[in-house]
């Protein structure tokens, strides 16, 4: 966990070092939570044409997915994961990071879901419509992943539209906060680490 901000290309770089060294089984498996400096980031399937308004950096990530924001209000869960020991299965665990941070919303009141081809978190917005409050992007070599999840606790939501977040247009970004619920940092981080157990169990249940 890290308390102050993080810039990306410095996470990254430590991510990239981390997978390499539990790929070499010099280090051991990572979960990091944290925030980011305001960035725009690029996934593999990213298209330039969705950035509207470069206002931040955009780095390209390596990650799957398209464009996201990070910025101070969100929390970032990056999950840094051998699967060679916990069962090689990578939907399985894309599905288990979902689940994890679905389980830890409704703990707070928040019902949420995962829309099949339709990348993230969603929840009902304060105008009854369906809006993104998470964003889930991950990538995978040799059976050990990077990168994860990200969470809106109380952003600046304007900063989402310099670009169409994930490729999608047709939807809205919206928060905790803007959902009524004032939640520090580090109340969701031990919400996370409670039901972390239950997230990793199930990346080698085969029922």
């Amino acid at each position: 966990m890290s308390d102050s901000p993080v810039p990306y290309r410095e996470a990254l770089a430590a991510q990239e070092a981390r997978n390499a060294a539990i790929r070499a089984g010099e280090a051991a498996e990572l979960i990091w939570l944290l925030e980011h400096p305001p960035v725009y980031t690029a996934g593999t399937s990213a298209d330039p044409a969705e950035v509207l308004d470069p206002r931040f950096d955009v780095v390209e990530t390596g990650r799957g997915g398209r464009h996201t924001y990070h910025g101070p209000g969100q929390r970032v869960g990056y999950v840094l994961l051998d699967l060679s020991r916990r069962g090689k299965d990578v939907r399985r665990f894309v599905h288990g990071l979902e689940r994890w941070v679905i389980e830890t919303l409704a703990g707070f009141g928040v019902e949420s879901w995962a829309v099949p081809d339709r990348v993230g978190i969603w929840t009902t917005d304060i105008d009854g419509r369906e809006a993104k409050i998470g964003a889930i992007g991950v990538r995978v070599r040799r059976w050990v992943t990077m990168h994860g999840f990200s969470v809106n606790l109380s952003p600046d939501l304007s900063h989402f539209t310099g670009i169409v977040p994930c490729g999608i247009d047709e939807f809205g970004v919206t928060s905790l906060e803007r959902l009524g619920i004032d939640l520090a940092p580090g109340q969701w981080d031990e919400a996370l680490r409670e039901t972390s157990g239950a997230f990793l169990a199930a990346l080698e249940d085969d029922t």
